[in-house]
Parts: C-alpha cells; sequence; structure tokens
C-alpha cells in the first residue's frame, strides 16, 4: 500500500473469499460443475443458432446473445473465484482488479436489460402475434442489443471515475472472491455519500425498471393466456411463464439485494454475500440455456440433427 499525504492508493488488492473452511470443498465443487454445465450449454446454444439459419430470428438473436453473455459472465467471475478458493487468497494488481469491476458491471446490467428485451418480445409474441413479424425484425433486434451494450459502457465509466476517486486507508485486502463496486466501496475509508447514492441509483436503473419491465410483460401475457380456449396452449403459456419468471427471480433478487443493502445500511455476513452473489451470477448462467432453449422445441431439433448427423459421418 502506497500512502500520500492527502489520500492512500493501492497497487494491489489481496482477495480472500470469506467461505468457512467447512464449505469451501463443497464450493469449489459446486462452482466447477456450474462453470463447465454453463459452458458446455451456452456454446452448444451458440452454435445450433449459427448453424441453422432458420434460427436466425428475432427470438434466437435473443437467446444467442443471452448465451454469449452468460459466458463472458462464467469466464470473468468463476475461474477467478476458483483459484482464490484453491489457494486461500490471491493478490490483483489494481488495474485488473477495476478491470473486472467494469466487466462484471457490463455482463450483469447487459444482462439485465437483455432478459427485459426478451421478455417483450414475447408479449409481442404472444399479445400481438399479427403485429409481431413487422414490428420485431432482425433489424431491430440487433440495433436493440447494440444499443443496450453501448448505453451500459457509457454509463459504467461514471462508476471507473468515482473507483477512481476511492481511498484506502485502513487495508488493501478484499474479503470477497472477486472485485467489484461494492466490494471497493466496503474497504474503502471513503465516506462520502455520493458513492452509495450512486450504488442504489445503478440499482434503480439496472436492477428494478428492468424487472418491471419483465414483471409488466409476463402479466400482460398471463392476461392473454387466460383468454386461450385450448387448454393445452393456456398450460404450455403459464408454464413457460412460470420457468423464466423463477430464473429471473434468481437472477435479480440475490443481485438487488447485494446491491441495495450496502447503500441501505444493512450490514451482513461476508460469507453472505458471497453467497449471494454466487448465487445470482453463476446459477442463472448455468439454467439460462435450459429455460430459454433446451425447452424450445426448434433448437431442440436443431441439437438432435446436429448429434445425429455427426453420428453418420463417423
Amino acid at each position: 500500500m502506497k500512502m500520500n499525504n492527502t489520500t492512500n492508493t493501492v497497487s494491489e488488492f489481496v482477495l480472500q473469499c470469506a467461505i468457512e473452511s467447512s464449505h469451501k470443498n463443497i464450493t469449489i465443487c459446486v462452482l466447477t460443475f456450474i462453470y463447465f454445465m454453463s459452458m458446455l450449454g451456452n456454446l452448444l446454444v451458440i452454435l445450433v443458432i449459427i448453424l441453422n439459419t432458420q434460427l436466425h430470428a428475432p427470438m434466437y438473436i435473443y437467446i444467442g446473445t443471452l448465451a454469449v453473455t452468460d459466458i463472458a459472465n462464467t469466464s470473468v467471475l468463476i475461474p477467478k473465484m476458483l483459484s482464490v478458493l484453491l489457494l486461500g487468497s490471491s493478490v490483483v494488481p489494481y488495474a485488473t482488479c477495476v478491470l473486472q469491476m467494469f466487466l462484471v458491471s457490463q455482463v450483469d446490467e447487459t444482462e439485465s436489460f437483455l432478459l427485459a428485451l426478451m421478455a417483450i418480445d414475447r408479449y409481442m409474441a404472444v399479445v400481438y402475434p399479427l403485429q409481431y413479424p413487422s414490428t420485431i425484425t432482425n433489424k431491430i433486434t440487433a440495433i436493440s442489443v447494440l444499443a443496450i451494450n453501448v448505453l451500459v459502457i457509457v454509463l459504467n465509466v461514471h462508476s471507473l471515475l468515482l473507483v477512481s476517486e476511492l481511498s484506502f486507508c485502513r487495508t488493501n485486502i478484499l474479503p470477497y472472491c472477486f472485485c467489484d463496486y461494492v466490494t471497493l466501496i466496503h474497504v474503502s475509508c471513503s465516506e462520502d455519500s455520493k458513492y452509495l447514492i450512486s450504488l442504489s441509483s445503478s440499482v434503480i436503473v439496472y436492477g428494478v425498471f428492468p424487472l418491471f419491465l419483465i414483471l409488466l410483460s409476463y402479466s400482460r401475457i398471463a392476461i392473454e393466456a387466460l383468454r386461450i380456449s385450448s387448454g393445452g396452449r393456456k398450460s404450455k403459456v403459464f408454464s413457460t411463464c412460470v420457468t423464466h419468471l423463477l430464473v429471473i427471480a434468481l437472477y435479480h433478487v440475490p443481485i438487488t439485494l447485494f446491491y441495495m443493502l450496502p447503500g441501505a445500511g444493512v450490514t451482513i455476513t461476508r460469507e453472505t454475500y458471497n453467497v449471494m452473489f454466487i448465487l445470482g451470477h453463476a446459477v442463472p448462467s448455468m439454467l439460462n440455456p435450459v429455460i430459454y432453449s433446451f425447452r424450445n422445441k426448434e433448437i431442440n431439433k436443431s441439437i438432435h440433427k446436429l448429434f445425429t448427423r455427426e453420428r453418420s459421418t463417423l
């Protein structure tokens, strides 16, 4: 730690995953399983969407983008978390830590908006099926995906500027498995309320607002489903809504609490924060291919054709 007369700066941080020793082995096994299943499932989804031209449609563009985002999410977080758990601690240069913070925020916020776009897409398809093909086109879908990524990058620059102002007069040891805006605020000695206000504002913009759009869209879909006379189709729509909402809740609730509690002045154990972070980031990345892709008839057909074709060529 380097010190001067006005502030304290650090050249590196020490990550110490605050997981009880009795829980470390199971945490390592769970994270390893989640990582490989997430990578396998999401890569398979991307592959079949690229190879099958019939899947080059708005809904599948969103699904493919979600798969790419989930791969980025698991790649940014899980390998580093595993190395910290295996080694007991890990020294991370300041620039690398800030980069991980930026990438974690980028992936989080992009996925949040993307899930909202996917809910709106399903809303348009169910409620306005005749207008859907002309309203939701591949071009509009690509533009919306690009727009949310650019928007998130621009807004995250503000977080980078705030982090550059933080001073670390007490310690450079982070009791978490990762570098994150909340983590850096926790250990800094900067008392200005603007850092917590920024945190709460980000939760509203990136968490609450997209979640509101998602709930509004699925509520409207549910109302429309009640009007369907066919019992089988009605059951299918409700089943889809429920499974989507479950994985969305698993993503939003832990992450929203993770970011909101520090801003509200609520203190919980560091191990609880680590578990909440893992639940909100790692588990949805593994479940998304199952919920959004493998239950889809067209993707299932494409996967079946891909493997039967490979076997026939052997």
